[in-house]
């Protein structure tokens, strides 16, 4: 007899969503522990919303002595895209991003004054990483792996999956969502990409056996907060952007990648970072694929 085992919790600032397929319910129900648990630990490292994160220490003191690695190779596999894609991903990009809010909040939007005085905050080659060492090169700087950490959440949560002998899972964060094998041995999971503009519609479905999926998109805030980190303003062209990766933090950079460089420029960084397939939304609705 085989289980289906799910679980939901509220992390990450979303749902997650965790099945497994397994012949022993206890087992199953102890790998699901597993791996909500190495959520939870990445959340508690990376938050920046928590000062007394990892994350948190170093945007408060603009520096972090004995950094974990699963937060320092997030921060450098962050910066290799930053590289890759020309400035398109910044993780540095947060004080930008308070400014955006903290107007929103007054109905207001920045001047261009405000938004290149904290333009001069965003850089992510201000960010000095030296064993195990992380700094920043200016006063002032933050970094958010908002774009970047639900990724390797995922990730880290199909190790722990791994680990406890399940070979058939899914994992889900928010749409940021990674497969472990199939739903089956002859059946694979299968994923619907929704209309951005028509929530109850299907753009397509998508089957996953051992592969990752990420959407990143403009259409459910008060305001756009995907933020161009050269320019400092929203990013428009672009509702909706979803990639297939071999991980999920990979597929969760090079969808927020392409919202922020367009297809053209997306697609050269698709095909250069191991990226397998793209689907956007236009604002006009058109969907490219």
């Amino acid at each position: 007899m085989v289980h289906v085992l799910k679980n939901v919790q509220n992390l990450l600032g979303t749902f997650v969503t965790i099945t497994v397929v397994h012949p022993d319910a206890n087992e199953g129900i102890r790998a699901l522990s597993a791996a909500f648990g190495e959520i939870r630990r990445i959340q508690d490292l990376m938050s920046a919303e928590d000062p007394g994160s990892e994350v948190g220490v170093l945007n408060r003191e603009g520096r972090y002595e004995g950094m974990s690695r699963d937060t320092e190779y997030v921060i450098q596999r962050a910066n290799e895209f930053s590289e890759l894609s020309k400035g398109a991903f910044d993780i540095t990009v947060l004080p930008v991003l308070e400014l955006w809010k903290e107007k929103a909040r007054d109905s207001q939007i920045p001047g261009e004054k405000d938004i290149r005085s904290r333009l001069k905050l965003v850089n992510y080659e201000e960010v000095v990483v030296e064993n195990r060492s992380i700094r920043f090169g200016k006063p002032g700087m933050r970094i958010t792996l908002a774009g970047v950490a639900k990724g390797y959440a995922v990730d880290k949560a199909i190790e722990a999956l791994r680990e406890a002998h399940i070979e058939h899972g899914l994992v889900n964060a928010g749409g940021d969502i990674r497969a472990l094998g199939g739903k089956t041995e002859n059946l694979p999971w299968r994923v619907a990409i929704r209309d951005p503009i028509h929530k109850t519609k299907i753009v397509t479905t998508i089957d996953l056996r051992d592969q990752a999926i990420a959407t990143s998109g403009t259409y459910q805030r008060v305001f756009n907060d995907t933020i161009h980190p050269r320019a400092g303003k929203p990013v428009h062209g672009l509702l909706s952007s979803t990639v297939i990766a071999n991980t999920a933090i990979d597929a969760d950079i090079l969808a927020t990648c392409m919202l922020v460089a367009g297809t053209e420029r997306g697609c050269e960084l698709l095909e250069r970072s191991g990226g397998n397939r793209a689907w956007v939304v236009k604002d006009d609705g058109t969907i490219w694929n």
